[in-house]
């Protein structure tokens, strides 16, 4: 009896070290995009701190140069760490990083945005690809951020409000370094669009088409969308 006790405990454990194993290998960074404490919708009307009434119709960003910073001081990188995330595109918001070591994940980096070596490299495939509308041209390369809505504030044609955030050269260089602190395992990147519209007037400002120091402000701002949370839709 109580060998076979043993037995059962000892398959046991060697059954949840593989299942660890290949959980760590199959790590997916998820971004969770949100209006406040809701998943964002598309056209729904939200309410700023500023009494603008927005709705957002385009929301994409570029994610590159991921890091993973373990507790045992390893670090995970990608090579050619471009990613486009777009909001009405839920496979785009998942991106698998193979982690082989068992230590758990200290910080996560990137950057917003793409660096001047991608920008100036020509024609490129995947979501680099210029067919996504993402890219300017090669003086001033990818757009970082596109942020697109309709506001009551804007005195603009159909109320239409424009966020095109770009820059990757000096002295308007907009790509930004986000770093984060997981506390949990599980976790996911909450981007939350709130934080970035409490912190403008519609009826200011609403138009930034090409880069500049405008496009650096809208840049600097963002970086308080991101944050970590305990994931909801973990699965083990």
């Amino acid at each position: 009896m109580k060998s076979t006790f043993l037995y059962i405990l000892v398959i046991s454990l060697f059954f949840q070290q593989i299942y660890s194993q290949e959980n760590k290998e199959n790590f997916a960074l998820k971004f969770k995009i949100k209006y406040g404490n809701e998943s964002l919708i598309q056209n729904k009307k939200y309410l700023s701190l500023s009494k603008d009434t927005l709705q957002l119709e385009n929301f994409r960003f570029y994610i590159s140069s991921i890091k993973l910073i373990l507790k045992d001081n390893s670090i995970i990188s990608e090579d050619n760490s471009y990613h486009l995330i777009d909001s009405e595109d839920p496979i785009s918001q998942s991106i698998p990083i193979s982690i082989k070591s068992k230590s758990e994940i200290k910080k996560v980096m990137f950057s917003i945005g793409i660096d001047s070596s991608a920008s100036v490299s020509g024609a490129l495939s995947g979501d680099l690809d210029p067919t996504k509308g993402m890219y300017w041209a090669w003086q001033s390369g990818y757009i970082n951020m596109k942020i697109e809505g309709k506001s009551s504030s804007c005195k603009t044609r159909n109320n239409a409000f424009q966020f095109h955030i770009g820059g990757y050269l000096k002295p308007t260089y907009a790509i930004r370094t986000i770093e984060l602190e997981p506390k949990i395992s599980n976790f996911d990147i909450n981007v939350d669009l709130s934080n970035l519209f409490n912190q403008i007037k519609l009826s200011e400002t609403n138009s930034i088409m090409i880069p500049g120091l405008k496009a650096m402000d809208i840049a600097d701002k963002a970086k308080s969308m991101f944050s970590v949370s305990e994931s909801l839709s973990y699965e083990k």
